[in-house]
């Protein structure tokens, strides 16, 4: 039996259930937190960030969800020893990343740590070794691979980066997960980069395909072999609900539930924007958005309780068992 690497230790694949397939526990610039603690947001107490987001994930298994897969990765904040705290008060399985968070070059600590002729990318050994050995000093081994083709395109350090994670890929058979950037179409990029490296598409999300409502755009990377990430409910500002819904609900008429996950693409805490906003431009972004609200709107759209087990859980289940 297939098994998946939790921040607890491997379970059983068919033991995941119902999965949200994009969230974050923390996405955190830890330089500011760390060099300017009096002017963080709300300041910043440890065992209540701790708490406060073990309430959060306690609550969506009330709703349900048996696993959150977080990819958060360098560049976003990753700290696995905060998150091992967070599993151990929640019965959710939380499944982590390896990989790199960037739109445009790598960070100077690897612009010029550059693999000689014929030797891997150190990215990718690292990758390898987050996979394989576990992160940092935690035990903690990553499940996937995650990166980043924004706005900006596929720049150099961004293709570096997705280079390296196919490798990791090739050489663990880890999935990957890819932020895409529908409205500029860069989910097409990723996909040639990936067939280059030879990568398997039946284990990659298209992360945020859902901001897009262009049914042929979506149904072509589809064919691809890929997962849609339909995964940024409650982000309204981007992307309305209806908009999300109907995308959805059009896609699965099409016969795309295959090709779906559902998510948020929500946090415990993002400290990106000033917290006393967030209600105003994304009320809804939170982890119960999708059981309270979007699920009820999608079976009024005529998507059934076997489409929705689909996306929730059978897709989830083959992108990281088989």
């Amino acid at each position: 039996m297939a098994q998946v690497e939790t921040v607890r230790g491997p379970v059983e694949v068919d033991s995941l259930g119902l999965t949200l397939m994009h969230e974050h526990i923390f996405v955190l610039n830890e330089e500011v937190r760390q060099n300017y603690p009096a002017d963080y947001p709300a300041g910043w107490d440890e065992d209540a960030q701790v708490d406060g987001a073990i309430t959060k994930l306690n609550a969506v298994a009330a709703r349900g969800c048996q696993t959150i897969v977080d990819p958060t990765v360098l560049g976003l904040g990753r700290d696995l020893h905060r998150i091992r705290r967070v599993a151990d008060g929640t019965d959710v399985n939380i499944v982590v990343a390896t990989g790199l968070y960037t739109y445009n070059d790598v960070p100077f600590y690897f612009k010029y740590r550059l693999p000689g002729a014929g030797e891997t990318d150190p990215m990718t050994q690292l990758f390898v070794s987050d996979i394989t050995t576990g992160i940092a000093d935690t035990g903690v081994k990553a499940a996937f691979l995650k990166c980043a083709v924004d706005e900006p395109g596929m720049t150099p350090g961004v293709e570096r980066v997705l280079r390296a994670v196919s490798r990791a890929h090739a050489e663990t058979g880890a999935p990957i997960t890819v932020h895409t950037h529908p409205h500029s179409g860069t989910g097409r990029e990723v996909v040639r980069v990936l067939r280059e490296e030879g990568a398997d598409l039946s284990k990659v999300v298209l992360g945020h395909s859902g901001d897009s409502t262009d049914l042929d755009y979506l149904t072509e990377l589809a064919d691809t072999g890929c997962l849609l990430g339909m995964d940024r409910f409650g982000i309204d500002v981007i992307t309305s609900f209806e908009n999300r819904v109907d995308t959805v609900a059009a896609m699965c008429k099409r016969g795309y539930a295959e090709s779906m996950v559902l998510s948020h693409d929500a946090a415990c805490l993002i400290d990106w924007f000033p917290q006393e906003l967030i209600p105003m431009f994304a009320p809804s972004w939170n982890f119960l958005h999708l059981f309270d609200d979007v699920l009820p709107a999608l079976r009024a759209r005529g998507v059934t309780s076997a489409m929705i087990d689909t996306m929730l859980v059978t897709n989830p289940r083959r992108y990281f068992g088989g």
